[in-house]
């Protein structure tokens, strides 16, 4: 022992952890903004659970935490819990991380949190950093109510059409999403087709770190800026500010009647038609499909 310290990091004080699962927030860039009780847990727990192992040890090690550590990620993560699940049955205290962040948000820890649950195991939230909440309060948008979503779908005929129903909340709502770097861009142009080029955002980057910014102003604004740069690099935390619609929006044409009536003026065949109509409202071809089927299974 020297300093105070334990071999396996722990303060010569710290009380043994109650038998259970610890969900513990960590830093989502600046090493300062770990709680003492977070510390604490990683010290004194049994294991600690990691998204990764290699990312979590930096943490670590920076603050001299020598508890074992395993893999716990979205690929591993049923079978994983299920060993996980054993142990807290038996009395260990494990604590789960995420590579930033609260765990569970977007990041693996659901599945074996409500395991625990229904095993009458006791979960322990340990708040910290997130990324989310973290935007918000610098946003300068509206606190009072607002919506978490994760991520944007990945293809553009269901991420309008996600953004499109933003509309429909009932009160003005502060709308927020995560959003990868290479499909930024994209997300920016799909905001302006399904909300229009003056909806306006907030972008959130490199939230607590050396170059934190935030982008505010139109998403037309906002496009043309970010494709300005020569690359676009970190997580970005997107925010959208939106007035339900005071008049109903224009019902878009089902697409068995789009595809009848270019079957009827341009003389294609089905498919064909489809296949246009697909593209035109940048879905995939068997999406469009699937959706026909169902039209049409309505109307029998």
């Amino acid at each position: 022992m020297a300093n105070g310290l334990h071999t396996n990091g722990g303060q010569a004080n710290d009380p043994p952890l109650a038998p259970g699962l610890y969900l513990v927030a960590t830093p989502i860039g600046n090493l300062e903004d770990i709680t003492l009780r977070a510390l604490r847990v990683l010290r004194t727990a049994s294991k600690i659970a990691c998204e990764d192992t290699r990312q979590t040890q930096k943490l670590l090690n920076h603050f001299l935490i020598a508890t074992p550590s395993v893999s716990y990620h979205e690929h591993n993560e049923q079978s994983r819990s299920l060993q996980l699940l054993e142990e807290l049955k038996n009395g260990a205290a494990i604590a789960v991380v995420s590579d930033a962040g609260t765990p569970t948000i977007s990041d693996p820890g659901v599945h074996l949190a409500a395991a625990a649950i229904a095993e009458g195991v006791a979960v322990y939230p340990i708040p910290g950093a997130n990324a989310a909440i973290t935007a918000l309060t610098g946003s300068g948008l509206n606190t009072e109510r607002f919506l978490f979503h994760g991520f944007l779908p990945a293809k553009s005929g269901q991420r309008r059409s996600e953004l499109e129903a933003l509309t429909k909340t009932p009160e003005p709502t502060t709308h927020i999403y995560y959003e990868a770097p290479h499909r930024i861009l994209e997300t920016l142009e799909d905001i302006s087709a399904a909300l229009g080029s003056q909806q306006q955002v907030v972008l959130a980057r490199e939230l607590t770190k050396l170059h934190e910014e935030f982008h505010r102003g139109d998403a037309a604004t906002l496009l043309a800026d970010l494709k300005a740069r020569p690359s676009i690099r970190g997580e970005f935390v997107l925010l959208l500010p939106v007035t339900p619609s005071e008049e109903p929006r224009a019902t878009q044409q089902s697409i068995a009647a789009e595809v009848a009536a270019l079957m009827s003026s341009e003389n294609l065949s089905e498919m064909d038609a489809l296949k246009r109509v697909a593209k035109s409202r940048g879905i995939g071809k068997s999406e469009a499909y699937r959706e026909l089927q169902r039209e049409q299974a309505r109307r029998k």
